[in-house]
């Protein structure tokens, strides 16, 4: 019914739940990603546009594993610890999809874990 999606190529889960999991008819969900980079355990140097693109890297890998790419996203979510941070946020992301571009929400939280200033989570169709 469901596999969970795995890689040393993201960061390792900090709770009870999976990178990803793949359920039946191909729906990938992919769990919040951090900007953890996985082979330093710590965010990237700099502030939104660096997490960002850690965050959608994390995504990314996360995507291969399972033998997909971000073509195959067809919604994310992206969590800001501060909708100021909209603006450059939506810069890099804009760098790492084409159109037609995935169905999309955006919103500011109160905080994310571990201090990150965004957190983006995916679902993939195959």
């Amino acid at each position: 019914m469901k596999k969970a999606l795995n890689t040393n190529q993201a960061p390792a889960a900090i709770g009870p739940y999976s990178q990803g999991i793949a359920a039946q008819g191909s729906t990938f969900y992919l769990s919040g990603q951090l900007p953890i980079d996985p082979a330093t355990g710590a965010f990237p140097e700099g502030g939104i546009k660096e997490q960002t693109r850690q965050s959608l890297l994390n995504a990314q890998a996360i995507l291969k594993s399972a033998g997909l790419d971000l073509n195959n996203v067809v919604k994310t979510t992206v969590l800001l610890s501060d909708i100021a941070n909209f603006g450059p946020m939506n810069e890099v992301y804009a760098e790492f999809f084409q159109e037609p571009y995935p169905a999309r929400s955006a919103f500011a939280v109160r905080d994310l874990p571990k201090g990150a200033l965004v957190e983006i989570e995916m679902i993939a169709v195959e």
